[in-house]
């Protein structure tokens, strides 16, 4: 199988990836999500043995280092004796691995993998190669861990989601894979082991806590959400667009002087997208008695603009994160130090998880708002675009579920970062709660994006309306795709069949 999942859920074929150790680019970690396979190169393997060899100078040496020969968390003072470091580092696995809830979906697994070993190769861990090596034999193979997706605090970093997802390093746990089908499957770890004949890696001193240790979880909630929101980005111009010639709107406020003058990259990006979405429109030559726009229309740059500078930030943060060394204690092997440190906290992350959450739902607010006014029975169309109101209602309880999702996605968009709770006996009292203000971003774009499409049917009935729309060329052929998927109604429907198939248009 070896493919990749994207965000339609489905793998595509891509090359091997050679990943060299060091900072990438968002468009760099793109290429080796969507990879077949990754390889490590000779620099990579080089850094992961030395900080191993490194390590074991440093066992031993006798040194009491944390994490090494010490217990965890509140427990750091108790020294673990020379015979018992091997089940240390087994015993955090298991005990860590208290997570509860539905499994996370395997593209995000796959994204953790990645950036765990884009954090191992760095060489600052210890870990063994081979525990390096079996981590890529599970990512090449298309085998995803089982994590359950509630449990970490994103102090720590991701300990127990992270240690789900090591626990099949040793033969336990659970591991999903594609089945003929193309449904997951999940599978005992040890029987798919067994099945391969791999091993069990034995862990090594400070393996253990390397493994679970790090922000991996988070970040793959952040570049999941972002390989999402730039997608819904980009949908909710067109669908905009289309609601605009459907308002029988202006296209004025997507002048590009006038957002020079606001001096927001973001804004100017989201004005020059709506403008080659109506380049050519005919219905922006007709002359009307309005010489504005309501704000939903109107202020569209300013909104969305809004939107993908958000979006800029998200991408510049997991940039800096996504190859980052975030265990702990950190290994200096060119200077011979042990660091006791905190790169784990995961609070850089939570701070713009939180931040596109809003931005998110924001996306959503807006285009609930342009639904309300296409229904609202002005501009020559019909209340509610029925098509005999009175007898029939249209599309009146589309808006309404709308609604209720902006609401919903405005709950959840409150801020989880601004939470924290000891943990460990107080050793951990200060937590950044960014895992939970990742999973509640999944939940805020899904809601988004629900929305949109109930936007994109109502903008498509309401175009059913008019006998000349003069749509650009862009605009008419997006439409007439969506129409072949989601015709336009001639009466009353059960709408909840035609709001669905609008949503799946949108995941193409």
């Amino acid at each position: 199988m070896g493919k990749i999942v994207r965000s339609s859920g489905k793998f595509v074929s891509a090359m091997d990836h050679r990943l060299e150790p060091g900072p990438k680019n968002w468009a760099d970690l793109q290429v080796a999500y969507n990879a077949d396979r990754i390889v490590l190169t000779d620099v990579a393997r080089a850094q992961v043995a030395r900080a191993h060899d490194f390590l074991m100078e440093v066992v031993a040496s006798g040194r009491t280092v944390y994490g090494v020969n010490t217990g965890f968390g509140q427990l750091a003072n108790v020294r673990v004796g020379s015979d018992q470091l091997h089940q240390l580092q087994e015993n955090i696995l298991r005990s860590h691995a208290a997570g509860l809830g539905e499994p996370l979906p395997p593209e995000i697994v796959r994204w953790m993998l990645l950036f765990k070993v884009c954090g191992l190769v760095r060489g600052h861990s210890g870990v063994q190669p081979e525990t390096v090596d079996r981590l890529v034999d599970f990512y090449n193979e298309g085998l995803m861990p089982v994590v359950p997706r509630q449990g970490s605090l994103g102090a720590s970093g991701d300990l127990a989601p992270l240690s789900h997802m090591c626990l099949p390093l040793m033969g336990e746990g659970e591991l999903m894979q594609l089945d003929a089908a193309g449904a997951w499957v999940a599978r005992p770890a040890a029987d798919v082991l067994e099945e391969k004949g791999w091993a069990p890696i034995a862990l090594g001193p400070k393996e253990g806590l390397a493994l679970i240790n790090g922000t991996q979880m988070m970040s793959a909630l952040l570049a999941h959400g972002l390989q999402q929101l730039e997608h819904l980005w980009d949908k909710a111009h067109g669908i905009a667009s289309l609601s605009l010639a459907a308002f029988e709107g202006l296209d004025a406020p997507y002048h590009p002087a006038v957002h020079e003058l606001r001096q927001h990259q973001g804004q100017q990006a989201s004005a020059a997208r709506m403008r080659a979405w109506l380049e050519g429109a005919d219905f922006l030559r007709e002359t009307h008695e309005w010489v504005q726009d309501p704000y939903s229309f109107r202020c569209i740059p300013q909104v969305y603009g809004a939107v993908r500078t958000a979006l800029d930030r998200g991408i510049e943060t997991l940039e800096g994160e996504a190859t980052a060394v975030t265990d702990n204690p950190i290994l200096l092997p060119e200077t011979g130090e042990v660091i006791s440190a905190g790169n784990f906290h995961g609070e850089p992350l939570a701070l713009v998880l939180d931040h596109l959450k809003v931005a998110a739902s924001e996306l959503g607010t807006m285009s609930e708002r342009r639904i309300f006014k296409l229904l609202s029975g002005t501009r020559g169309l019909p209340p509610f675009l029925a098509n005999d109101p009175g007898l029939d209602s249209g599309l009146m309880i589309v808006q309404y579920t709308a609604a209720s999702i902006v609401a919903r996605n405005k709950m959840r968009a409150m801020p989880a970062s601004v939470d924290t709770i000891d943990s460990s006996n107080g050793q951990e009292d200060h937590v950044s709660m960014g895992a939970n203000g990742g999973l509640q971003l999944l939940a805020v774009v899904e809601g988004t994006r629900e929305v949109l499409g109930c936007e994109f049917l109502s903008a498509s009935q309401a175009l059913h309306f008019r006998e000349t729309p003069g749509l650009s060329n862009k605009q008419a052929q997006w439409l007439s795709e969506f129409r072949n998927t989601v015709p336009p109604q001639m009466g009353d429907v059960e709408q909840s069949s035609q709001m669905r198939m609008a949503i799946a248009f949108l995941r193409r």
